[in-house]
């Protein structure tokens, strides 16, 4: 009897790479060399110049110096309790609001939350700006605020009233997708069992909210530890960490002790960081796939009780940014507020700030294409292909890092490592590509979460019956994945270009006088004195934003009527 014939094995797949798959891999190494240079690379070169130094200045004595600095020691203290200050008023007041948002049945829904969004159309100035105009030496309630007990707007508690305005949205709009993933049964049993309506929502409705609350708490505390703006226009002589930076940096050229409160500014924000990933690595899912969406059921007294509430906090919000506006066309506070343009003209021609905020356009726009093709790129070459098993926890790893760190400490890195004279990169140094490189690894983390959480709804048979029909996967990629993302993308690429407009504390340090920023611009002219031009140019900031966002509202809709029919419902 003959035996049968076996067959052949084949080769292993690693052995025969396709070229298509060489090609990843070479996307992939570019990605992490991006990352590589414009984050590990500066921050390495921060520690370097933080153990510089001679005798009792160098290594490890450079830390210990600090710390035995009453000042300096005093600035950390004033950075922890502002942040932990700010984190616990906003949290419960944004929580509130989301709450309302989510669980009851108040009309407007849609605009109340709009409103809340708009600080983060401008920079973190026009909320400091604004505080000026009401509280400060000539505020319009400024025997108001001395009533209440405080002596001027500039110190803590204008830092502290200015970042509540600013973190807001931020906190916000964590809480709603937290409240947003409820399961109706839960509820439904509560009600069978006569639960009554605060058990629910201590045994309930918190214990589902409680790692979006942390994140939210997380987020806040960082945001404002690392701000730069605030302090800067209405700290006065108030010293926190990131002015501490600015001044040892521009104004002492002590570049050892600057990087050494850049490293200790660094300490809080990686500390964030690490409880907020334990905490997602123990977050379980709220919604099951037998999950019944909450639906709230209308209730007058709740509903108005709600709609009061919120409609007082989004008064406090246009309050401060109505103020901003209109004291941006106040011809001369507070002696004539007859309408004016005076201010637009001092900041755009007499200031020269018009061509700073074409800067901005170009950086913002740069910053979008740039940021978001590296950040697709770089999510798509993660999750659809396979190989370099060893160099994907690396390029995650590189991705999520930028959340940690402080744009002030990303900006001081790039000027160690790429104003070094030895580096090959030297000529990059005060341009705008290198502006733009710092403005997407800022920003980058943000972007990543979101399109890999994109690409991981799309289910793998597409790839697998792309492979098994031998489809090529490119063919796979632009019939199939790129359809369904672009949505997620346009998302994305408003994100990089808001925020590229809006940022400060990445910049400050690299621009030049030919790529300086509108953003900048505006702590110039506030520095100057020149508070109505600062106050129009942050204006001008903040209708810009709007404008372009209304232009990515019009192109998304447009998109998903030409990529997204599947979504419809039959008919």
């Amino acid at each position: 009897m003959n035996a049968m014939a076996l067959p052949v094995a084949a080769p292993p797949l690693r052995q025969r790479l396709h070229w298509s798959d060489r090609v990843a891999h070479a996307g992939l190494l570019a990605v992490v060399l991006l990352l590589v240079l414009g984050l590990l690379a500066p921050l390495v070169a921060i520690l370097s110049q933080s153990l510089q130094g001679n005798g009792a200045t160098a290594g490890l004595a450079a830390f210990t110096s600090y710390l035995a600095s009453p000042a300096l020691l005093g600035s950390l203290w004033n950075s922890v309790w502002v942040s932990l200050l700010v984190t616990a008023i906003v949290l419960p007041l944004a929580f509130t609001f989301a709450y309302a948002l989510t669980r009851s049945c108040m009309p407007g829904k849609g605009l109340l939350r709009s409103t809340m969004l708009l600080p983060l159309l401008a920079p973190s100035l026009l909320s400091a700006i604004s505080m000026i105009y009401w509280f400060g030496n000539q505020g319009i309630a400024k025997d108001f605020w001395q009533g209440l007990g405080f002596s001027g707007i500039y110190g803590a508690s204008g830092i502290v009233l200015a970042q509540c305005f600013a973190t807001f949205p931020h906190v916000l709009m964590i809480l709603v997708t937290a409240l947003s993933l409820a399961d109706a049964r839960l509820y439904e049993a509560a009600d069978a069992m006569g639960t009554g309506m605060v058990r629910k929502f201590f045994t309930i409705t918190l214990p589902g909210a409680k790692y979006g609350l942390i994140s939210a708490a997380l987020v806040c505390f960082t945001l404002v530890i690392t701000d730069f703006g605030i302090p800067k226009v209405v700290g006065g002589n108030f010293n926190v960490l990131a002015t501490d930076v600015f001044k040892l940096v521009i104004g002492q050229q002590d570049f050892q002790r600057g990087a050494v409160v850049a490293l200790l500014l660094l300490l809080p924000a990686v500390l964030t960081f690490g409880v907020d990933a334990l905490v997602q690595r123990k977050q379980t899912a709220t919604l099951t796939a037998r999950a019944v969406a909450l639906v709230p059921r209308p209730r007058r007294g709740f509903d108005t009780l709600m709609l009061l509430y919120c409609l007082a906090i989004a008064a406090l919000v246009l309050a401060m940014f109505g103020m901003a506006v209109f004291a941006s066309f106040a011809k001369f506070w507070p002696y004539n507020l007859t309408p004016s343009l005076n201010h637009y003209v001092a900041g755009l021609v007499d200031a020269g700030v018009s061509t700073a905020l074409f800067n901005s356009l170009k950086l913002a726009a740069g910053t979008a294409v740039v940021g978001t093709l590296v950040v697709f790129v770089g999510a798509y070459l993660l999750e659809k292909t396979r190989g370099m098993d060893a160099l994907r926890p690396v390029v995650r790893l590189l991705a999520t890092l930028p959340m940690a760190v402080p744009g002030l400490v990303l900006g001081l890195g790039y000027i160690f490592f790429f104003n070094a004279p030895g580096n090959p990169l030297n000529a990059l140094y005060q341009t705008l590509p290198l502006m733009v490189l710092c403005t997407v690894v800022h920003f980058y983390t943000t972007g990543h979460i979101t399109m890999v959480t994109a690409l991981k709804a799309i289910d793998a048979e597409f790839e697998a019956v792309s492979a098994s029909l031998k489809v090529p996967q490119y063919t796979t990629f632009w019939r199939v994945t790129l359809p369904i993302c672009l949505p997620v993308l346009l998302d994305v690429s408003r994100y990089f270009f808001i925020n590229a407009m809006t940022t400060i504390s990445a910049v400050v340090f690299l621009y030049s006088p030919d790529t300086r920023l509108a953003s900048l611009a505006i702590l110039n002219l506030d520095e100057a004195g020149d508070t109505g031009p600062a106050a129009a140019m942050a204006v001008l900031i903040a209708a810009t934003s709007a404008v372009v966002t209304l232009l990515y509202l019009g192109l998304g809709k447009l998109v998903d009527k030409r990529t997204q029919a599947w979504r419809a419902p039959e008919r």
